[in-house]
């Protein structure tokens, strides 16, 4: 059986293990959301430690996205060249870099965004910190074509795959769950209904995304609230997002964000049960996170077929030796 050091061949592409840097937010650019030199420490440190697949953090495609002033940014064709030297530094490093693009929708801020923020309807969202306006039809169409400008500008910048992010309450999670979007047009209602702004995206993206480079999504699968998106719900939009050309899905929460409700802080795999779940019927390939921080765990979820791949976030932030040393620890075990 494979497991945490086996190789993962997805299309073009072979991962030398199933070792994820998953996307954190760092807050290292400047108020112009580009690329900082702590930026490439950051990630290189880590690459050299010998993961298999970084996912460089989420970047807004609209200043009326952005969650966090020192957010970095890939909404303007000038943030190119310091994203070409990020993927550049990773790259030569011998691992698989893309970056997660992402609108903050109703999570944003009148501060950070400059204007109030925007979400699927006329709602306090979830963690967020004032009201959102609905956005109108033609502002929806705006902001697809902003996810594919953005996949443009990744792909000129030399990543090797784009991630969409639809996950922790962010605007495309917010169209999926019924507790954000309350729409009665086309983009809200059924699932169906609320998956259309996702799919359209993913799929606006796809034709900018060629088949040389990885389409990935971010899917918050469960907003794990009363009337919020239901784990089945989840397993129904993975299935869908497949189909409408996604090369991997990378699971984690919806409007509950990153981590279950009454999380203790130790168990590990929080999310792996609903990610085994979508890998059984997405038919692609899944990379999962949720509080991992031991090789041996995450090398027994890999061997025993529930997910293809792991992220290592928190553990990975504290120790960037963390693949490193998970080799030497499973290779004396």
């Amino acid at each position: 059986m494979s497991g945490l050091f086996s190789p993962l061949t997805v299309k073009r592409f072979t991962l030398k293990n199933r070792i994820v840097l998953p996307p954190m937010a760092n807050n290292m650019s400047d108020e112009s959301g580009a690329v900082t030199d702590a930026h490439i420490q950051h990630y290189v440190r880590r690459a050299q430690a010998g993961v298999g697949m970084v996912i460089v953090e989420h970047s807004y495609i609209r200043q009326d996205g952005r969650v966090n002033k020192q957010q970095l940014g890939i909404y303007d064709d000038a943030l190119i060249p310091g994203l070409r030297r990020l993927a550049e530094a990773v790259k030569a490093c011998d691992t698989i870099v893309g970056i997660q693009i992402t609108h903050g929708g109703g999570k944003v801020t009148r501060e950070t965004a400059g204007t109030q923020p925007v979400a699927p309807s006329d709602v306090l969202v979830p963690g967020a910190s004032e009201p959102a306006r609905a956005l109108i039809t033609a502002e929806i169409e705006d902001i697809i074509e902003a996810f594919a400008a953005a996949a443009r500008r990744a792909l000129a910048a030399g990543f090797d795959f784009v991630e969409i992010h639809g996950a922790h309450g962010y605007l495309l999670s917010e169209f999926l769950s019924p507790l954000t979007n309350r729409r009665t047009d086309e983009y809200g209602g059924d699932l169906s209904r609320r998956l259309r702004v996702p799919l359209r995206v993913v799929e606006a993206v796809r034709r900018v995304v060629d088949e040389d480079h990885l389409l990935l999504y971010r899917l918050g699968a469960n907003d794990y609230m009363p009337g919020g998106l239901t784990e089945e719900e989840g397993r129904e939009a993975a299935k869908a997002l497949a189909a409408a050309g996604v090369d991997l899905l990378d699971i984690s929460g919806g409007l509950i964000g990153a981590e279950p409700p009454n999380w203790d802080g130790t168990t590990q795999g929080y999310f792996v049960p609903m990610a085994a779940a979508i890998r059984a019927e997405a038919g692609v390939p899944v990379v999962v996170a949720g509080g991992i921080t031991d090789p041996i765990f995450a090398d027994q979820v890999i061997r025993e077929g529930k997910v293809d791949l792991v992220a290592i976030g928190r553990a990975m932030l504290a120790d960037p030796d963390w693949a490193a040393k998970a080799r030497e620890k499973l290779a004396s075990t």
